[in-house]
């Protein structure tokens, strides 16, 4: 599809999908509260993307949001296409083919864009985390601890593994998150691993034990603040009733480093990164949005991604987006959040 058919779709999709709609006629009504609790607030949601395709790509199963350095918004398909999009409109601009060493397809699942330009991408199968450039090349490959990769290599299940990836300390760390716990530790109880940088190279580093709210909620995203916290999501589906979709504050720095510890199971002595709940997406407000399949709250679908994309006084403004698996019964939707941490 051309640009500017693109473009004009993305128009008039955002006029109609957005929760902001042309003023009607002057009637007295009670403002609408954007408020999901004290800490997050609903501005708008947009469904502009949803079963749409640009240059002969589906536009959807969106597992992860970074901000490059151009100001464009990438956005990345577990189907191995990075797409860039433009930040304001979300009219894509760009879509550029991953593949493997061997030329196959990835679930490419976590993206963050280097300070270079590279782009650092998992995929969930293998583990693994790749360096490529922005025209797609393999540059090389992150090391993997034995522990974390998926059985018989390793202790990790495949499809569980490494979804949210991050940069902290000015860049200086790489911080993955796997999405479910490693067999042999307690459920519910997921690792953190960390790469510090040599020149141009990662080395791995410390890890940390993060416990989810409940064994069926897996960690899809994390987003480092400059201080060294996180944002967090815990994601998860029951059939029938919906998702469940939480987002937390994650302080890591006084977590035991967990590298060394070959079974999680609440031993004494391990410190888990601290967190604090900043909402349940099931309590923003609907802003009129719909709901393909049973949710608690129409405004839910399946989210996996996550980036902060500035900052207003004195909250965050995070732009989350949730992945529709090419699927009727689902969503492209994107959420614009505003986050006090």
């Amino acid at each position: 599809m051309q640009l500017r058919t693109v473009l004009a779709t993305t128009t008039a999709a955002l006029a109609a999908a957005t929760c902001l709609t042309a003023a009607g006629p002057a009637v007295a009504s009670a403002p609408v509260s954007h408020a999901c609790s004290p800490s997050v607030s609903l501005d708008r949601f947009s469904d502009a993307l949803d079963k749409t395709t640009y240059d002969g790509t589906f536009v959807g199963n969106f597992s992860a949001l970074a901000l490059d350095r151009d100001g464009s918004l990438a956005a990345l398909s577990d189907r191995s296409a990075l797409f860039d999009l433009d930040a304001r409109t979300l009219a894509p601009e760009k879509v550029v083919p991953l593949a493997d060493e061997n030329g196959a397809a990835l679930d490419s699942e976590g993206l963050v864009i280097d300070k270079d330009g590279t782009r650092l991408v998992t995929s969930e199968t293998e583990p693994s985390i790749r360096r490529y450039g922005p025209d797609g090349k393999i540059l090389d490959r992150l090391p993997v601890p034995a522990s974390l990769q998926v059985a018989p290599a390793g202790r990790a299940t495949a499809n569980q593994t490494f979804e949210g990836l991050t940069l902290l300390n000015g860049g200086r760390t790489l911080l993955a998150a796997m999405e479910y716990a490693l067999s042999g530790d307690t459920a519910g109880i997921v690792r953190f691993q960390t790469w510090t940088r040599h020149g141009r190279t990662w080395k791995p580093a410390q890890q940390y034990a993060y416990r989810t709210d409940a064994a069926f909620l897996g960690v899809p995203e994390v987003q480092a603040l400059p201080d060294g916290r996180l944002l967090v999501l815990e994601r998860g589906f029951t059939s029938g009733v919906g998702n469940t979709v939480r987002l937390y504050l994650a302080d890591p720095r006084h977590a035991t480093n967990t590298a060394d510890i070959e079974y999680l199971t609440g031993q004494d002595g391990v410190r888990l990164i601290r967190k604090t709940l900043l909402t349940d997406i099931a309590t923003c407000p609907a802003l009129g949005a719909t709901a393909k399949q049973p949710q608690p709250n129409p405004l839910l679908d399946n989210i996996e991604g996550m980036v902060i994309t500035g900052r207003t006084k004195d909250r965050l403004k995070v732009l989350l987006v949730s992945d529709d698996n090419q699927n009727a019964a689902q969503t492209t939707r994107f959420y614009y959040l505003r986050v006090r941490a």
